[in-house]
């Protein structure tokens, strides 16, 4: 394994004393189906992956190792779904944030993979907050969801790329650990959802194959692309918080 100078699991004391960083950055991802073309641990690697080449550009920043599990009882009959409860989830997350603020980092980015950790993120993360009103905790909760403002609109083929395993996840795995995804078996189902309102879902009720958009429509150029818009996003958003030291209070509260 080579040593990654942006990986908190890699660093020892003497690194830490010599460099330390300021900013962390926390991976959140699942374990569970996505289809028979990813792996089980997609969402982890994805979020992993991205805080990597993002850490790699942002000063005095790092990256934590991810949490490899999720909120996933809503995939669990699909296998191989290992989740936790939304407390667990939620008290996970709270208990990262708060050895963060006991360490002296007050400035956390976190880069969530799967869906069902949503929640648990927002409850954490004003848990935190209103404890510890110092604390400066930016989340992209979705990174799936803001790839139709930096992407153009006929860039995906079906369902705007969405699903779970489809294809805009293919896609990106394509592009970030192609060595584990088989396209060859690549397959889905796009539900027939209802608009302006969020149904609250079994995965089994939308999908018989444990994947939901058209993955057949993955390419390693649309990951590609994908993860360069995501990286570049998030690496401008570190730039505007730096540039004010993360403080985003209007100039008159400022004054």
């Amino acid at each position: 394994m080579d040593k990654n100078p942006r990986e908190i699991q890699h660093l020892t004391a003497a690194d830490y004393a010599e460099d330390p960083f300021e900013k962390v950055i926390l991976p959140l991802g699942s374990l569970e189906s996505h289809g028979p073309h990813l792996p089980f641990a997609t969402d982890a690697f994805t979020a992993h992956l991205l805080a990597q080449e993002i850490a790699a550009r942002v000063p005095r920043t790092a990256v934590l190792p991810p949490l490899p599990y999720g909120m996933s009882e809503h995939y669990r009959d699909f296998p191989f779904t290992v989740s936790l409860t939304f407390e667990t989830e939620t008290a996970i997350i709270r208990d990262i944030l708060l050895s963060l603020h006991r360490e002296g980092i007050r400035k956390v980015f976190v880069l969530n993979g799967h869906d069902g950790n949503i929640a648990p993120i927002e409850a954490a993360s004003r848990s935190v907050k209103v404890a510890f009103p110092e604390m400066r905790i930016v989340t992209l909760e979705a990174w799936w969801n803001i790839l139709a403002s930096l992407l153009p609109e006929d860039f995906f083929e079906v369902w705007g790329g969405l699903g779970h395993g489809g294809e805009g996840e293919l896609s990106i795995g394509l592009a970030l650990f192609p060595h584990l995804c088989q396209p060859e078996h690549a397959k889905g189902v796009v539900p027939r959802l209802p608009p302006h309102g969020e149904v609250k879902w079994l995965f089994s009720e939308l999908t018989d194959c444990g994947a939901t958009g058209d993955p057949t429509k993955a390419s390693l150029e649309k990951g590609l692309r994908m993860k360069a818009a995501l990286v570049d996003a998030v690496v401008e958003l570190f730039r505007i918080l730096d540039e004010r030291d993360w403080d985003y209070r209007s100039d008159r509260m400022r004054a």
